[in-house]
């Protein structure tokens, strides 16, 4: 009993911990993206065409390096600690956001964005942290409220950005100023962070990426949710880069445009941070299957509204309605893989998984850049709202619910 009360006062200090620094971070991640497109049109180009186009590239060149590395760091992380790899990650995407800030061309600004990826890997680091130390009964509830502290910095993440622009005039000053809170979620994981002992996996034999690949093959029931983390990160990324671009259009000429286009991103944060917390814990309840049906129905069907908004308040409405479903998505999937996998294999697993996210944020931006550009972004938004249909029929008739996870060792 004693031990179980110590455990418990670990699990829930860590998992306190690593949401303070999940929301850091999300701010680091969240303050800059909803005005990349508008970020871009300053560096020179103008053409709305092209605008769309390069927006989607330069997106997706930080998910493509995440993508090809994100093995290798999960792979790392369960030989040489879980911390180290959320450590490396925070320093570094602090650099690259900085950098970022000084970018003068289009090409620059997509160099930058691909070290970025290159060494971050924060996601996979976190998740294979908090779900070594978390109850498996309680996976779904924990990731929920990581879900949440990501939420909340989203919610203020693009608030903040838009209000420095405005105010700045000068989308430079955006990254300098936010670079500052991916500094404070390292300093925050080096001083309070405490890794348990016991938990890493042996280091005599690095596996091969062959090895690796096959390892994961092994595990049947993991594999349906590499096509459900790509499809889910791949429909919200196709029109993310060039929603502010939309929203140009329907608010019109105003002063205080990338203050809307922050609060438009901002409610749907909001809007998740009411729902992911009941969505994580209820899925611990009545299934993790049930509530990814849930959620990509409820979030297919609140595109349709955005696709017809006759105005930025319309839009902004349905922005809200998306994020009551979108957010119980993620964390869902990952208490899933989570109970499917082994715990010394985590940091490896959600590596991979990871990748499949990555994967979809770097096409995502990029098919939907030339779209949006060729058929419209009302267009994109409808296929979006398709794409997660199709997403939760694929969770019906392929994923299941997990047994014990040593069936699958």
């Amino acid at each position: 009993m004693i031990e179980e009360r110590r455990s418990g006062t670990s699990w829930k200090s860590i998992l306190r911990i690593m949401a303070a620094v999940q929301f850091c971070m999300s701010i680091a991640f969240s303050s800059s993206n909803p005005f990349m497109a508008l970020y871009v049109e300053q560096l020179g180009v103008h053409n709305p065409r092209y605008v769309d186009i390069l927006t989607g590239i330069i997106q997706g060149m930080t998910p493509l390096m995440a993508a090809i590395m994100s093995p290798f760091w999960g792979s790392l992380s369960d030989r040489s600690g879980r911390k180290m790899m959320v450590l490396r990650s925070t320093i570094a995407i602090g650099i690259f956001t900085g950098i970022l800030g000084l970018a003068q061309s289009t090409w620059q600004l997509m160099i930058i964005r691909g070290f970025q990826g290159a060494f971050s890997g924060f996601s996979a680091a976190s998740i294979a942290l908090v779900a070594s130390v978390i109850p498996q009964d309680r996976l779904g509830f924990s990731l929920g409220w990581i879900q949440t502290s990501s939420m909340v910095g989203t919610l203020v993440g693009p608030l903040l950005g838009g209000v420095a622009a405005d105010y700045f005039k000068n989308y430079h000053m955006v990254f300098f100023l936010t670079t500052i809170f991916a500094f404070i979620a390292f300093t925050i994981t080096l001083l309070f962070v405490q890794e348990p002992k016991g938990k890493l996996a042996p280091t005599r034999k690095k596996p091969s990426l062959v090895g690796q690949f096959r390892a994961i093959k092994e595990l049947k029931m993991v594999r349906p949710m590499f096509i459900v983390l790509f499809l889910t990160q791949f429909t919200v990324m196709s029109v993310q880069p060039v929603l502010s671009v939309f929203m140009k259009q329907l608010a019109g000429n105003v002063g205080y445009l990338n203050t809307i286009a922050g609060f438009a991103f901002a409610v749907t944060g909001l809007a998740d941070l009411i729902a992911s917390p009941f969505l994580g814990k209820r899925s611990d309840k009545i299934g993790y299957r049930r509530v990814l049906t849930i959620c990509m129905t409820g979030a297919g069907l609140f595109y349709l509204p955005q696709a017809l908004s006759p105005n930025i308040w319309v839009f902004i409405a349905s922005r809200f309605g998306l994020g009551m479903f979108i957010g119980g998505i993620l964390p869902t999937a990952n208490a899933l893989i989570g109970r499917m996998a082994p715990s010394d294999k985590r940091g490896q697993i959600y590596g991979f998984t990871s990748s499949a996210t990555f994967l979809g944020s770097f096409a995502g931006p990029l098919l939907g850049g030339v779209g949006s550009a060729a058929f419209g972004i009302r267009t994109m938004l409808g296929v979006a709202g398709a794409l997660y249909i199709c997403n939760m029929l694929w969770v019906r008739w392929k994923v299941r619910e997990p047994g014990s996870v040593e069936q699958q060792s």
